[in-house]
């Protein structure tokens, strides 16, 4: 693997901070199964609109009829 430093000048305690890190993420990424499936976000999840009541009727009901507030 090789790591460039593009821009400014770290510390040698700086870049083996950095590479520290970056061994440990690939070192968990390869500790996880190839067939092992993924959480998906929260945010991209469709249930999460349907977990809330629908809008009773009113003239202000069209508002909210997509977006839960």
């Amino acid at each position: 693997m090789t790591i460039k430093v593009i821009r400014g000048n770290p510390t040698p305690e700086e870049l083996a901070a950095a590479l520290a890190v970056v061994r440990a993420r690939a070192a968990a990424m390869a500790a996880v199964p190839s067939g092992t499936p993924t959480a998906r976000a929260a945010w991209s999840d469709p249930s999460r609109i349907a977990q809330h009541r629908l809008p009773q009727p009113s003239p202000s009901a069209w508002t909210r009829t997509y977006w839960p507030s």
